[in-house]
C-alpha cells in the first residue's frame, strides 16, 4: 500500500495556488529545489506525470488536476484536525438579549459569524423590551444585552444613535384624529416618551390598545386605527413613517446601547461583543 506524504501534497496545492514553483517556495518557506524535489517524489510514488514542464510556465496534467482535488481536501482535513486538537476548545452557552425591534438586520449576521468562529458555543437569544432586558441583565440572566434608550447608564456603551419616528398605516389618517389613538406594549420603553411628548404638546390622546403582543399592535396600526413609534430603519414592512408636517410632536433620539459582564471577558464573549459593535455601527 502506497501512502501519500502530506508535505508533498501541500507543495502541490501551493504550486497551484501560487501559479508556479518559485512563488510556492516562498509561500512554504522552502527553496525552489526543495519544492521541485517534493513534486518529483509525488510523481515517482504515483508513477504519473502531474506537471507539464515543457512550457515557460508550469501547468497541470489531467492526472495532476485529479490529484489536486484530493490534495486540497486532505490538507484541509489535516489542518482542521490539528487545530481542533491543539487549540483551546470553547463550549457552553452565551445569553444575548436584544429588543425585538432591532433584531434585524444585524443580529442574524452576528449569530452566523459567531457560530463560524465558535461552533461549540450556543447563543441563547432573548428578544424582549429594554426594561425587561435590563432587569434580566441586573440579575445575571444575560451575558450581554442591547437596549434602546435616550441615555446610557453606567458601564454601558452607545453603539449608535437613531431618530425615533411616529409610524402608521400607509396613506392612513389616524394621526390626524383627536384624541389621538395610540397603541403600545405595557413594557415598551417608547411608550412613556410618546405620552410625554403628546402631553407637552397639549395633544389629547387615548390608549386604544395596550398589549405586549407586537402582532396585535401592528395589526391595529396597519388598519389605521391608531399610531405607534419605531426607530428609523426598524419600521415593520406594512407600516410607514408618518409625514405629519409638525402636527405631531418630535420624539427624542434613541441610543442603541450595549451592556456586558464587567471585568476580563472570555475570548468568545469578547468576540461576540466585537461583532455587535461592528454590525450595529455599520447599519
Amino acid at each position: 500500500m502506497r501512502n501519500l506524504d502530506l508535505s508533498t501534497l501541500r507543495a502541490l496545492v501551493a504550486v497551484a495556488d501560487a501559479g508556479g514553483v518559485t512563488r510556492a517556495a516562498g509561500f512554504l518557506h522552502l527553496t525552489q529545489s526543495a519544492v521541485s524535489m517534493q513534486l518529483k517524489r509525488l510523481e515517482e510514488l504515483l508513477d504519473a506525470q502531474l506537471l507539464d514542464r515543457s512550457g515557460r510556465s508550469v501547468t497541470f496534467t489531467a492526472s495532476g488536476d485529479q490529484l489536486l482535488s484530493y490534495a486540497r481536501r486532505i490538507v484541509a482535513m489535516n489542518d482542521e484536525a490539528v487545530a481542533r486538537l491543539t487549540e483551546p476548545e470553547y463550549a457552553g452557552v452565551l445569553r444575548l438579549g436584544v429588543p425585538h425591534d432591532i433584531v434585524y438586520p444585524a443580529i442574524p449576521q452576528v449569530l452566523k459569524q459567531f457560530n463560524a468562529a465558535y461552533p461549540a458555543i450556543r447563543i441563547a437569544l432573548e428578544s424582549s423590551h429594554t426594561l425587561i432586558l435590563r432587569e434580566k441583565f441586573a440579575k445575571g440572566a444575560c451575558d450581554v444585552i442591547l437596549t434602546t434608550e435616550t441615555t446610557v447608564a453606567a458601564h454601558g456603551v452607545t453603539l449608535a444613535e437613531r431618530p425615533l419616528h411616529w409610524i402608521g398605516a400607509a396613506g392612513g389618517a389616524a394621526w390626524r384624529q383627536r384624541p389621538l389613538n395610540i397603541a403600545f406594549g405595557r413594557s415598551c420603553s417608547f411608550r412613556p416618551l410618546a405620552v410625554a411628548a403628546l402631553d407637552n404638546a397639549d395633544i389629547a390622546w387615548q390608549m386604544l390598545l395596550e398589549t405586549d403582543n407586537d402582532s396585535a399592535i401592528h395589526a391595529t396600526v396597519s388598519a389605521d386605527l391608531a399610531v405607534h413609534t419605531a426607530i428609523k430603519g426598524t419600521e415593520p414592512r406594512h407600516l410607514v413613517r408618518i409625514d405629519h408636517a409638525g402636527l405631531l410632536p418630535d420624539l427624542p433620539v434613541q441610543r442603541i446601547n450595549m451592556y456586558h459582564a464587567r471585568g476580563s471577558l472570555s475570548e468568545p464573549l469578547a468576540h461576540l461583543v466585537g461583532l455587535l459593535r461592528t454590525k450595529i455601527a455599520a447599519e
